[in-house]
């Protein structure tokens, strides 16, 4: 089974929302308190997602609002340099400033992220900076669930969505679910189940499915997608860490990625390269079953390496990594 986009849109893809700066520790096994050197790269899951589907071949843009100070430039020259149109990135004119990611690698299975999110511009973009004819130029807009935490990112992007079905441009819902990002799981709740039930694909966690659930305990699988096929979607795509992931089409059929096995140097990152190599495999005609092996070895790539959005692998690493698995698994 394959989804269907347009042929005849200038853009593949347009993401919408944050845009910040990753600081990884460049000392590993040891906590925070004792790192003493860190490593700048551009991060924020819509972000890292453009880089992603732009470093595959893909013809990327981006809706968000930077800081006008240095990091602000930075995020913008790399993503430039990168091959993405920036010429929606809206620079914040209120002395918001960048977030902040610092994180720490005490193992491959002890990682943690210490976030400065307090007032960032990325929350200040607002419904007006959100431009229709951009949007209508796209195949696909990609929508991160952080950005609907605050006003008016909120509003901002909910327009963005409102847009896109308009224009006949295809919603991909991220979840990517920062608990610390929102005030209360109701609210998460309420968000998430409005655009996850406008959008095209969903794509997330099992406990980010809770999220937009507002379950307490781990739901089911079969519970998730008959609650959203009754909506918009047509593919939901449900990641279960090292089990792999499932992906349930409206059509009926369930197709399962298993995990490729690696060297993990830390944990995050993953879902950012599955979803720009599982959406670059779908919007180049691929099977859904190919673009699981795709998003699956994709986020194999990245938490084997340092940072997230400059780990993002090409098309012909993902493509090995796939090939030496089959051959495994055929001898």
């Amino acid at each position: 089974m394959n989804i269907h986009f347009h042929d005849d849109k200038e853009f593949d893809i347009i993401a919408i929302g944050r845009a910040c700066i990753d600081l990884n520790a460049v000392e590993y096994n040891r906590p925070m308190e004792e790192t003493m050197t860190f490593s700048k790269y551009v991060g924020g899951s819509p972000a890292n997602i453009a880089i992603g589907s732009s470093k595959l071949g893909l013809k990327a843009g981006f809706i968000g609002k930077i800081s006008d100070d240095q990091h602000g430039r930075f995020i913008e020259k790399y993503m430039r340099d990168a091959g993405i149109d920036t010429s929606n990135m809206v620079v914040d004119t209120e002395g918001h400033k960048t977030g902040l990611a610092f994180t720490e690698i005490k193992s491959p299975e002890e990682c943690s992220i210490l976030m400065y999110r307090q007032d960032v511009a990325d929350l200040y973009l607002t419904p007006s900076e959100v431009n229709e004819d951009y949007i209508k130029r796209s195949k696909v807009l990609l929508v991160s669930g952080t950005a609907l935490s605050k006003s008016p990112s909120r509003e901002a992007v909910l327009k963005a969505v409102n847009l896109a079905k308009k224009n006949d441009v295809k919603v991909i819902f991220e979840l990517d679910y920062r608990p610390y990002s929102w005030e209360t799981p109701e609210e998460t709740a309420v968000y998430y189940s409005l655009v996850a039930e406008l959008s095209n694909v969903v794509i997330g966690t099992r406990e980010e499915f809770d999220a937009l659930e507002n379950r307490q305990t781990e739901g089911k699988n079969e519970d998730t997608v008959n609650y959203l096929f009754k909506h918009s979607p047509e593919l939901i795509v449900i990641k279960h860490g090292v089990e792999g992931s499932y992906a349930y089409a409206k059509s009926g059929e369930i197709f399962r990625g298993l995990a490729y096995k690696t060297k993990v140097l830390k944990t995050f990152g993953a879902g950012d390269s599955y979803a720009s190599a599982f959406l670059f495999a779908l919007i180049t005609g691929k099977d859904i079953e190919s673009a699981l092996k795709y998003g699956s070895a994709s986020a194999s790539i990245v938490v084997s390496k340092h940072s997230s959005s400059e780990a993002m692998p090409t098309v012909e690493e993902i493509e090995e990594l796939i090939a030496k698995n089959e051959t495994i698994s055929i001898s």
